[in-house]
């Protein structure tokens, strides 16, 4: 249902079978049926509507009693009547009519004109021979016997073998026989004209004509090849006269929706041709269609447009005719608006609107319950006017059935539209929980019919969350389907329709999965093979993993069968031919198809069977001209060799030395089976032809040129098209047009044109360009404009009058009192007085209204200035529009103006207006910082807040698979942005939902869904440099380090307890000793090896590094942490302690370092 005019509801659902209400016609009889004799009568009439309704019939306006007519039988909970065929079936022919009734209203079927098939016997009747002298034109009559359905009739000779029928001897529209002209051979058959009648399935034969035909010369076969048959037979040659129909012009009448059949039959020696055109304009290519050589027109689907004159010409090489069929296109009654089931609730509003249109101009009547409504019960609650009906504050109990009947002289339409007063809470008609499965980036449509009386309100929410869905990316129609517009990965979900009203609520849920589509990543390529060999295709198909897919094969649209020992075979993808064969070629199609879609590629397989190499065709030769009328030629040529490759296609070019001499022009393209051709040529042309002939390797070389042909000239017989005239100054017009066929030498055009609406004669000029130029006009007045084309042999009928338009010039008026009312968060309307229409300057185009983002009302919010425009096309006394996609909370200004096509006007008043606000936008990010046992939400406030931000709402639900945990929701104030909340498990999962709010309400979800804890486990490390603890330790060793380098420091300056003075100058000894003062010599055996920081002197002995640290360690063998800390305790060797151990001096160890330095 939808309002156009709250209160007034429109219904377009069909409520559901236990509800209660009037009846409905659901099938009926044709209203014109004719029956056969010999079947049994079958007179249909099916209604719905609860309670089951009764039947009733009248025949020829009057009760029909079923029950006492034995013959006649009415089926069990249906209207349909069963007459059995015994007797006379004509006895029960006339006008039917059934009546549908229950509680609550009757329904009524259109009036069935029952008639009864006739097949009547061709009268008795003996005809004398036909005699005709040679060359004159005859008319053999048919008249068939008047059957019902009339018959189809065709001509046949006694023998039982057709008569050919050429653009010499034809049949017309009523089966009439027709010989443009009379030939010695005809004598040879007899005429006979049959009759076949489509019910009783039997064909019946009018006795035969016989011919005598009075010649000049003596008839022989050798005539038949002559090419001039006419002067061999000396038959004179005359000018075309009309057959059919006669005179000059006539007329016809037809009914749109029906097929318009238009007859040109021409007598004349040679046989005419006949040609169509269309008075004004162009012959619609896409519905005519020119039959029986040219003489018969057939226009399918008339419509008004269609009507007018159209003209058959006859033309032969002696002289042409015309004839002018003017068509009127009547039109029986058809609806514009339909009148529809209608359900209220009591006190509610509403109307029936019951609108025809028709030529003659239908009229409306009114019935109820299948009677006038003038003679029914009054109703106080209900108002006709013409053809609407309106109800005001209707009762439970005035439910009933009305019916439209719209008629004129061609016939009539009949509706029945029931009124039904219910008082019912909401009810869902559609399956519940529906899964719905479909491909990524489609349109989508999630249904939810609904029924309830009020009509109820019907809202969709996606995972319970939001205000209702409609608008952006969605769509609510008016009978509860939501439309998604391209539906993405992230449109997944539970989406639940909730429809209510005064009497209650219900709500019904849809599950929606997006899937990949499915996709041919590798098709099948074309390919040429020679016979014997081995063809692969490939077909590599990616499609969604859940949903299960299939691969077929077609070969010329047609499945492929395979079996383990045939020549086809197919795996996952590819299909195989092993010993292609040239049945083989073909189009092979490989269709991937899973249950929701399915994709298609094709290729050609070509195969070659000659061994030696294809290449281009030879060029035909010997080209011959035959059969020259005014308008057409025969040609006919010798096809040249092949050569390996079989000729597909013969193009035929032309080359006249009048107007472009010596330039080759395509004139038609022909099958390769063909080698004879009738060409259709243009009037006053100097042909002459040559030929190419095509095959899958190329062109021929174009063959040698025929003998030249001249066609008469003629008058143009086509108006110029394209007529048109626009200002392209202010003070000027430009009248353009196409250029038309020459048909004869100094081609041009008569343009004619006057003001508008004045008594003026018209002004008139001759030109041989397709444009001309009127100057000094007055801005922009209408101006009749007309056209014709003329050479030497004459002129083409004139154009239907089209009216042009001068220039253009700037507005010379604002619109004024521009004013803004209803201003919501994102809308506004916009009113304002309209400008006079004489200062528009022009044709009228639209008011343009200019308006931009001037701030927001948030302060600091920096808004985009740009300025946008929309217009508004209206005529109206007090015109308004509505300017939507407003941002929220902002202020706005704009102004207007007025515009012809190419100016556009002075400003309006400039109007400020500021909208409210709205619901914001989502928040500007909202992340996760994972940890072990926190998650760590941070977010920004939304980029537009669409006003005053009152805070947060976040909720949140765990995540196990496609489990979802109990939803929890948690508020903040605006000012705050994080929130870390524990995990009760590192391998928890959670969806976090994050919506801003102002006074309106919530916007627009961010959502976001947390890690898993091992995808977070090496990012803990690699931050691990960023805590404050590890920080600290790296501090507290790097102090430690550096202590020890200032021991170090201060153990060298002491120099140790050695005499330096004393041994500086003695030789090293390789063995170990002790000095007398007991100093160590530091020559020892593990000493031979330079340590690090050591330096190699000239003779080879090694010289100790001043800072080396080796004799802190055991060993030598210092080692670090990772950290750079030492491995165990800072102390000198043993033996070393033995020597030293009474020199308190000494630093042993880091804290006697310490010691020793306080």
């Amino acid at each position: 249902c939808f309002s156009l005019h709250p209160p007034f509801w429109y219904c377009l659902f069909v409520p559901p079978s236990t509800v209660k209400q009037p009846p409905t016609i659901v099938k009926q009889s044709l209203k014109d049926y004719i029956v056969d004799p010999r079947d049994n009568i079958i007179i249909e009439c099916e209604a719905k509507g609860t309670p089951v309704p009764t039947f009733q019939w009248r025949r020829n306006g009057k009760f029909f009693n079923v029950g006492k007519d034995p013959r006649v039988t009415m089926r069990s909970r249906s209207g349909t009547l069963e007459i059995r065929s015994s007797g006379k079936p004509e006895d029960y022919e006339g006008e039917y009519q059934c009546f549908a009734s229950n509680d609550f209203g009757t329904a009524i079927s259109n009036k069935i004109l029952l008639r009864v098939s006739k097949s009547p016997l061709w009268p008795k009747e003996v005809l004398e021979p036909v005699v005709v002298r040679e060359g004159e034109s005859l008319v053999l009559p048919c008249n068939p016997p008047p059957g019902l359905p009339p018959p189809e009739t065709f001509w046949m000779d006694s023998s039982i073998m057709p008569i050919i029928q050429d653009k010499r001897v034809s049949m017309g529209l009523k089966g009439d026989l027709f010989f443009s002209n009379v030939l010695a051979r005809d004598a040879n058959t007899d005429y006979s004209c049959n009759a076949r009648f489509e019910f009783t399935h039997t064909i019946q034969q009018k006795n035969p004509f016989t011919l005598k035909v009075l010649t000049k010369e003596p008839y022989n076969d050798t005539f038949l090849n002559s090419t001039d048959l006419y002067g061999a037979r000396n038959v004179p040659e005359t000018q075309p006269t009309f057959l059919s129909p006669k005179g000059l012009s006539s007329s016809k009448i037809v009914l749109r929706g029906e097929q318009l059949l238009l007859e040109c039959i021409a007598a004349g020696v040679p046989s005419p041709n006949i040609d169509w055109i269309k008075k004004g304009a162009d012959l619609p290519s896409k519905k005519v269609k020119i039959e029986n050589f040219g003489k018969t027109l057939r226009l399918l689907n008339v419509s008004e447009e269609d009507s007018g004159d159209y003209v058959c010409m006859a033309s032969n090489k002696i002289g042409s005719i015309r004839h002018s069929i003017e068509v009127q296109v009547k039109a029986a009654p058809y609806w514009l608006d339909k009148p529809t089931n209608l359900v209220l609730a009591p006190d509610e509003n509403g109307r029936l609107v019951c609108r025809a249109r028709g030529n003659p101009k239908p009229t409306i009547q009114w019935l109820v319950n299948g009677e006038p409504i003038e003679s029914s019960l009054p109703n106080p609650n209900r108002q006709v006017l013409g053809d609407t009906i309106l109800f005001h504050s209707v009762q439970i109990g005035s439910s009933a059935v009305h019916q439209c009947n719209a008629s004129n002289e061609h016939g009539y339409l009949l509706a029945n539209a029931f009124v039904n007063i219910l008082d019912m809470a909401p009810r869902m008609l559609g399956p519940k929980n529906q899964l719905i499965k479909v491909i990524e980036n489609n349109r989508t449509f999630l249904d939810c019919p609904f029924f309830g009386s009020p009509f109820p309100l019907l809202r969709w929410f996606k995972n319970g969350l939001g205000s209702g869905l409609d608008g952006g990316q969605y769509k609510l129609y008016h009978n509860g389907t939501l439309e998604i517009k391209q539906a993405r990965p992230e449109d997944q979900g539970t989406y639940t329709c909730v429809a209510s009203n005064i009497l209650g609520k219900m709500e019904n849920q849809v599950r929606l999965e997006v899937k990949e589509p499915t996709r041919i990543v590798r098709a099948p390529e074309h390919v040429t093979q020679a016979k014997g060999t081995t063809v692969r295709f490939d077909c590599r198909v990616k499609h969604d993993p859940s949903l299960p897919a299939t691969v077929t094969w077609l070969k010329d649209d047609k499945p492929l069968s395979f079996n383990w020992i045939g020549r086809f075979r197919k795996d996952d993808e590819t299909l195989t031919i092993y010993n292609v064969n040239p049945e083989d070629a073909g189009t092979y199609t490989c269709t991937a198809k899973t249950e929701i879609d399915e994709n298609s590629a094709s290729a050609r397989l070509t195969v070659t069977v000659y061994c030696s190499l294809a290449g281009r065709p030879d060029p035909p030769q010997d080209l011959e001209l035959s059969d020259p009328s005014a308008r057409s030629v025969r040609l006919t040529w010798v096809p040249g060799n092949e050569n390996n490759s079989p000729v597909t296609h013969f193009l035929v070019q032309f080359e006249e030395d009048r107007w472009e001499p010596g330039k080759w022009q395509n004139l038609s393209i022909f099958d390769g089976n063909l080698n004879s051709v009738n060409l259709q040529l243009s009037p006053f042309v100097n042909y002459q032809f040559r030929v190419i002939a095509i095959n899958a390797v190329g062109q021929s070389q174009p063959s040698l040129p025929s003998a030249r042909y001249q066609t008469s000239g003629a008058s143009p017989d086509v108006v110029p098209s394209g007529l048109k005239g626009w200002g392209s100054k202010k003070n000027n017009m430009e009248i353009t047009w196409q250029n038309t066929e020459r048909n004869g030498p100094n081609l041009r055009y008569m343009v004619s044109w006057r003001r508008k609406d004045t008594e003026e004669e018209w002004n008139n000029t001759t030109t041989t360009r397709t444009k001309h130029i009127i100057h000094n006009t007055d801005t922009y007045v209408p101006y009749e404009i007309k056209i014709k084309a003329i050479n030497d042999f004459g002129h083409s009928p004139e154009s239907n009058i089209v009216i042009g338009y001068s220039g253009e010039d700037k507005p010379s008026a604002a619109p004024t009192e521009l004013r803004v009312s209803k201003i919501n968060s994102t809308k506004v309307n916009v009113h304002w007085v309209p400008v006079d229409p004489s200062t528009v300057n022009g044709e009228f185009k639209e008011y343009k209204l200019y308006y931009w983002r001037e701030a927001s009302l948030i302060k600091g919010l920096k808004v985009n200035k740009t300025k946008l425009h929309k217009g508004f096309f209206t005529m109206a006394e007090q015109p308004s529009g509505i300017l939507t996609e407003l941002f929220p909370y902002s202020k706005y200004k704009m102004y207007m103006v007025v515009a012809n096509r190419e100016y556009e006007g002075p400003q309006s008043n400039t109007v400020e207006f500021y909208t409210k606000e709205g619901e914001p936008g989502a928040p500007k990010y909202f992340r996760i910082q994972r940890h072990t046992d926190v998650v760590h939400l941070k977010w920004d406030k939304p980029l537009e807040p669409n006003g005053v931000l009152i805070g947060y709402t976040l909720q949140y639900h765990t995540v196990n698979g496609t489990q979802a945990g109990e939803r929890k929701v948690q508020s903040f104030p605006a000012n705050v942005t994080e929130y870390i909340m524990n995990l009760p498990n590192r391998f928890t999962r959670f969806k976090f939902y994050l919506a801003a709010r102002t006074q309106v309400g919530a916007g627009e979800v961010y959502a976001v869904e947390s890690p898993h804890f091992t995808n977070e486990a090496y990012k803990e490390q690699e931050d691990i440099a960023t805590q404050g603890w590890f920080i600290g330790l790296m501090c507290a060793i790097a102090l430690l380090v550096l202590i020890l380098l200032i021991v170090c420091f201060i153990k060298r300056s002491r120099g140790g307890k050695y005499a330096v003075r004393d041994k500086k100058d003695l030789p090293l000894d390789p063995v170990d000793h002790k000095d007398q003062d007991g100093s160590f010599d530091y020559h020892s055996d593990e000493d031979n090896k330079p340590l690090q920081g050591s330096q190699t002197s000239l003779d080879g002995n090694v010289k100790e590094s001043d800072d080396s640290l080796v004799d802190y360690g055991e060993g030598g063998d210092g080692q670090f942490n990772e950290d750079g800390s030492f491995i165990g305790q800072y102390t000198v060797k043993k033996d070393k302690e033995e020597t030293e151990g009474n020199e308190s001096s000494e630093a042993t160890s880091p804290v006697n370092a310490i010691y020793s330095l306080a």
